[in-house]
Order: structure tokens, then C-alpha cells, then sequence
């Protein structure tokens, strides 16, 4: 009975030089399989020629609970993904701002005018959420970092928090977004409780971040938060605004591959790398059985140092790019206006003076180029504030005293209110100069003159 062979494996006999006419006598037919149709064109021309062929991922793939595929890397090799172009420029004021900002008072009026200090309470109350000056003065630079402020005050209001692990247990809670080089603070939101313009099955900390981030979009920046705010979901959506993050994960998100929450096996100082749509994973080991997960869409390839620790470069760009809100914090703390009261919006209010005072400090030195230290910056800027309200007071008095009658009402005096010899005495006549009720002991008294001397003398001025 004749034997059956495919077009594949009478090519296979023809390259190793094997004649299938001996094959135990028997005829050999040459049929065609059915999964495989060749023409008989394609059966007498030579074999192919071998084609490039694409390089496609060979590592192990994870899949999380939540249905996110991870792709396990090598470290220092680069990932097949479009990296978004960075912001090129540093922070800097606008040009608006650059023409008209040249003294202390004016950097700090563009965020607090006199108005507003005038009415302490209402301007709270009203313009509390309002922070368009901050943005309109000052471009940031390429990183800014989000994270919390906690006001120290003990208020009684709805929204006070309890965070033990802060210095100050109590406080207002502030999301705050700061330039990381000048430490503007370029936005803040302050946590009122449950927000009911928040989209239902939207999280708290990606709907905080947007809405920091919202005039900074689609520039190239790159947001650095902590474990707190960083996900997957948030990331993802930062990058269709071409904005690239960084930051710690916690390791109990869902989207996070099994691999990545087990420490018990790893060696110290080890790193590991996953990647999924645009976004990288790295674990690494800084002592046994303790892992550190870093977020990040700015990376496209994650090297590690030439050091004892093989620290890889998302470690050490995430702790040199983290600390923007906490020194911001800082800063803020060590010169406040800060003073005892129990009402929330008047500790809002000193919160809002000592950032615009910072903020007023790296405007001032942007725009004049002057360097000074910041305290002195504090007491010339305190001088001109207290200068300008002692003057509009000088001038809202002199009005007062415009308005009263020239003499008392009748049968009644008035209380002397130059006190030069007299201590409270009584008066019935005003200064024609200063328009203040003087008693007799401290008027001057003119020397008389007729009324042709009094001419010339008008006449020789």
C-alpha cells in the first residue's frame, strides 16, 4: 500500500538528502494535506526566504484581580510605548504680572487685596474656594507634587480632622498643589467633608487630583503623589492629558499583579519590573521582607544604580521630587500669623495669609530679581501692609470729620479731641483745618487784622 506524505515532509526529506524511493519498495505519493494548501506553483519554486521577525515580549505575564495584565520586564531594557514630551521650562510669573510686581506690597496683593483684609470673616466665608489668582501669576515649572496640609487649629466645625499621625493631632485639612523647585503653591482645595458634586463611583483622591491639576494639563508636567493618591485608573487618565505620575502604591490595590504584594522571598536590595499601557511597575526590596512599590508613566526604561543598594532610577527620582507640599508646609509654619481663636474661619484666614506670603516672596524675587532672606521679606512686607492701612484709616476718619455739624446740637458739647493742655474738656467750636472740636486751653489764638491787611497780605502771597 503506497504511503501518504505532506508537502511539508517530502520538503523535510529532500533537505536531508534521504530518497524516498527506498522506503521498503513501496510507491510514494505526494498528497496534500487538507490544513495546508499549496498551489502547485508554490511546490516546484525554492524554498522561502527567512523574514524578520518582530520582537514581541517573552517574559511572564500576570494577571491582577482586577483584570489588569502585567508583563514582567528586564531590568534596564526599554519599554515598546510613546513617551510624552516633557514640560521644558522652569516655573516662572507670567508676563502680566512680571510688568506690574516691583515692591513687597505689590507681589502680595495679587493674591489678598486690602478689601479683603478689611473684611476678614466674609472674605473667608465667600472667597475661600477661590484660588484663580494663584494660578493666573504664575506658571509652574515641569514636577509638582500633591499632598495634604493639615492647619493645626482646634475650631469647632463639621469638617475638623483627627490625624494621629501628624505633630498637630487636630486641624483643617488642605489638598494642596506646590511647584517643587520654587515652592509656589499653585492650587489648593480645602476638605469640607463629603463633596456632592463628586461622581458616584468616582475616588476621592483621583477627583482631588484633577481638579488640582486642571489649568496644568496637556503640557508635559508630571504630578508626584504618594500612596494615598496613586493608582492605575489615575494614572491612565493623566496620561490621555499628556501628564505623566509618580508616585508610591499601596499594596493592597486590586490592579496590582499577586507577585508584586509578596515580600517574604525577596532579596534585599532586589528590583523587580512590570509594565501595562504606558505604565510601570517597580518593586523594590530595601530590607527583607519590606517592598516599596513605585507607580510611574514618566519612565521608559528603569535602570538601577552601580551602587551597594542597586537603587533604580524611579526610587530615587520619587525621593527627590516628593517633599514639594511638606517643605511648603514647613516654610509656612516657621513664620505664621497664626494666633489663638474658635472660629474656623478665621484659622482658613491665617492659613491664606501665610501662603500668600510665600507666595509673595517667590513672585517678588522672580520679578525684581532681588535675593533677601525671607523674614526680612516678612517685616518690610508687615511695615508697607501696616502703612497702607494706616493711611486709608487716617483718610476714613478726616471723612468722618467732614461730615459732623461745624457745633454741637443745642444745649449740648462736645468732648475735646486734641487733648494738647486740657485732659477732656469741653468744646463747642472745630478746627477749620482738621475739623477736631477744640476747647479753649488748646486752640491758638490768631492775631486780629483789619481787612485792608489782611488783602495785602493775601496779595503779597
Amino acid at each position: 500500500m503506497p504511503k501518504f506524505y505532506s508537502a511539508q515532509q517530502a520538503l523535510d526529506m529532500i533537505l536531508d538528502h534521504v530518497n524516498p524511493c527506498d522506503s521498503d519498495g513501496d510507491d510514494v505519493v505526494l498528497q496534500m494535506s487538507s490544513d495546508s494548501e499549496v498551489s502547485s506553483d508554490e511546490e516546484t519554486s525554492l524554498p522561502p526566504v527567512k523574514r524578520g521577525r518582530v520582537e514581541t515580549h517573552t517574559g511572564p505575564v500576570e494577571k491582577a484581580k482586577d483584570g489588569t495584565v502585567w508583563c514582567e520586564e528586564q531590568v534596564g531594557r526599554p519599554f515598546n510605548q510613546s513617551p510624552v514630551e516633557p514640560y521644558a521650562t522652569d516655573g516662572e510669573p507670567t508676563a502680566l504680572v512680571r510688568r506690574t510686581v516691583s515692591s513687597r506690597l505689590q507681589s502680595f496683593l495679587c493674591f489678598i487685596t486690602l478689601d479683603m483684609l478689611r473684611t476678614v470673616q466674609e472674605w473667608t466665608v465667600q472667597h475661600g474656594r477661590r484660588t484663580s489668582n494663584c494660578i493666573s501669576s504664575y506658571n509652574p515649572g515641569r514636577h509638582i507634587t500633591i499632598d495634604e496640609q493639615l492647619f493645626p487649629s482646634k475650631t469647632r466645625c463639621c469638617f475638623l480632622q483627627y490625624i494621629a499621625t501628624k505633630p498637630d493631632k487636630f486641624g483643617i485639612k488642605f489638598w494642596v498643589a506646590c511647584d517643587l523647585k520654587s515652592k509656589y503653591v499653585c492650587n489648593v482645595i480645602p476638605y469640607l467633608g463629603k463633596d456632592p458634586s463628586r461622581p458616584s463611583g468616582e475616588r476621592l483622591s483621583e477627583n482631588v487630583v484633577m481638579k488640582l491639576m486642571e489649568p496644568f494639563m496637556d503640557k508635559g508636567r508630571t504630578v508626584t503623589t504618594d500612596n494615598f493618591f496613586t493608582s492605575l485608573s489615575l494614572a491612565q487618565r493623566l496620561l490621555n492629558r499628556k501628564t505623566t505620575l509618580l508616585g508610591t502604591v499601596n499594596k493592597i490595590r486590586r490592579e496590582l499583579p499577586g507577585s508584586a504584594k509578596q515580600a517574604i522571598n525577596r532579596q534585599e536590595f532586589s528590583t523587580q519590573v512590570f509594565s501595562t499601557s504606558g505604565v510601570t511597575l517597580t518593586v523594590y526590596a530595601p530590607k527583607r521582607r519590606k517592598t516599596v512599590c513605585i507607580l510611574s508613566s514618566m519612565h521608559s526604561v528603569v535602570e538601577t544604580e552601580d551602587t551597594r543598594k542597586k537603587k533604580p532610577n524611579t526610587v530615587t527620582d520619587y525621593n527627590s521630587m516628593k517633599c514639594g507640599v511638606d517643605v511648603m508646609d514647613q516654610m509656612v509654619r516657621e513664620y505664621s500669623v497664626r494666633s489663638g481663636t474658635r472660629r474656623w474661619p478665621v484659622a482658613v484666614f491665617y492659613n491664606m495669609i501665610d501662603m500668600a506670603a510665600l507666595n509673595a516672596y517667590v513672585l517678588y524675587q522672580a520679578c525684581t530679581g532681588v535675593q533677601e532672606r525671607r523674614v526680612d521679606f516678612l517685616v518690610e512686607l508687615a511695615s508697607e501692609l501696616a502703612q497702607s492701612h494706616l493711611g486709608a484709616k487716617k483718610v476714613n476718619k478726616e471723612n468722618l470729620l467732614r461730615q459732623q455739624p461745624p457745633t454741637p446740637d443745642q444745649g449740648k458739647r462736645a468732648t475735646c479731641q486734641v487733648n494738647c493742655r486740657c485732659k477732656r474738656n469741653h468744646a463747642t467750636v472745630r478746627c477749620v483745618d482738621c475739623y477736631r472740636y477744640t476747647c479753649g486751653k488748646c486752640r491758638k489764638e490768631v492775631a486780629w487784622q483789619c481787612e485792608v491787611c489782611s488783602d495785602n497780605a493775601g496779595q503779597n502771597q
